[in-house]
């Protein structure tokens, strides 16, 4: 059965990309899913807290944003690590990133609190106009160099 389940659903088989997975019962001769486990739910395998070298944040929805901001000032250039010279700016995939942060406000509104609302919509504003001054900058260099 899950051969068959893994033809049809390959993502939800593959450890490294698995968000959830599905608990089956054995009724019978019929699988019948029982429960959802999150990949962040205890698991008897995982290495318990005390082996991991790194704490973790909470999963809160202000990590969510301050995350996707942090992807994005690494690809507008704004922020980089251990690197000798200032990378070169993805302006294509800070795009996305700043648009997929439009779609999370437009479709949380209403559901958030007003902190959450506000570093969202502040986080937005920021890489916005980040976007336009690093843009301009990609452009005269460009200029500078024809």
């Amino acid at each position: 059965m899950r051969a068959k389940l893994a033809r049809g659903f390959p993502h939800l088989f593959t450890p490294s990309r698995c968000l959830f997975r599905l608990v089956f019962l054995r009724v019978s001769a019929v699988n019948i899913p029982v429960k959802y486990t999150l990949m962040s739910d205890a698991d008897s395998n995982a290495a318990t807290p005390e082996d991991s070298s790194i704490p973790l944040p909470p999963a809160t929805f202000s990590f969510l944003v301050l995350s996707l901001r942090a992807q994005a000032e690494v690809q507008l250039g704004l922020m980089h690590f251990g690197e000798e010279e200032k990378p070169e700016p993805d302006l294509l995939l800070a795009r996305h990133t700043i648009d997929l942060m439009a779609v999370l406000l437009e479709k949380t509104k209403g559901n958030l609190t007003l902190e959450e609302h506000r570093l969202l919509e502040n986080s937005l504003t920021e890489l916005r106009f980040r976007f336009v001054q690093v843009s301009d900058d990609v452009a005269k260099a460009a200029a500078q160099k024809a």
